[in-house]
């Protein structure tokens, strides 16, 4: 069976945390999705839909037939909720994660020295390295001074520098080969994506995505011209 790839690849703008939903007793209210080396990463499933609500944002702007033909190419990419199998989403979302050479290099130390009393490098130190710690409080608009009991703290995972390649990718897999319409809206749905993560309404979580091929080379803007036409056949 032929197995159809693309990537998305996500360069951070801002820190941004990609919660898992609960903390560290004593240490944040809020930890970051990590691996078992301290790698943080977005998982595979938040990703997508992300990916669908942007898409459902800019579909919903499309009139009459053009909205119709659209409708039909998003529910085939990305499924119908609660629908029958001949339904389902094509694509596949895996992980947003770093280069995988750099994770297994330094998974293959780790395990090298976890036999060690003293260990030079911990999944700790992976992810104090890559992460920082964020504080707020909220703030009574009658005073301008802070509610008590308010303070809240939370773990992100900092910006790249300016000019870096990025830093995340995520594979997509397609049960069937994508159409031009179809690699068209995810297109414009990866451009739409501007932020992620928890907090992603109060400033976090700012990012660039772009859309590649197999080989890493940026396809985003090769097919968003298609978007908000009816092509006679899709290729």
């Amino acid at each position: 069976m032929n197995i159809y790839e693309l990537q998305i690849q996500i360069q951070l703008l801002s820190d941004t945390t990609f919660g898992r939903g609960d903390g560290v007793a004593g240490l944040v209210d809020q930890e970051v999705e990590h691996d078992l080396y301290g790698f943080p990463y977005l998982r595979g499933r938040t990703l997508k839909g992300l990916l669908s609500e942007e898409c459902d944002n800019l579909i919903i702007l499309l009139k009459d037939e053009v909205f119709i033909h659209w409708k039909d190419v998003r529910n085939k990419l990305f499924g119908v909720s609660g629908s029958v199998i001949e339904h389902n989403s094509i694509i596949h979302v895996g992980d947003a994660c770093l280069p995988e050479k750099l994770r297994e290099a330094v998974g293959i130390q780790i395990d090298k020295e976890r036999d060690n009393e003293q260990p030079a490098l911990t999944p700790t130190d992976i992810l104090h390295s890559l992460t920082t710690i964020r504080r707020q409080t909220a703030i009574n608009p009658n005073n301008g001074t802070a509610d008590s009991g308010s303070l809240r703290s939370a773990r992100v995972v900092m910006r790249d520098r300016p000019n870096t390649s990025p830093r995340f990718t995520a594979h997509l897999f397609f049960d069937e080969e994508p159409t031009s319409d179809m690699k068209a809206l995810l297109g414009v749905s990866v451009l739409a994506l501007r932020h992620i993560g928890s907090g992603r309404n109060r400033g976090r979580g700012h990012v660039q995505c772009s859309l590649c091929d197999a080989n890493e080379q940026d396809i985003t803007q090769d097919f968003i011209h298609l978007f908000g036409t009816i092509e006679e056949v899709s290729k």
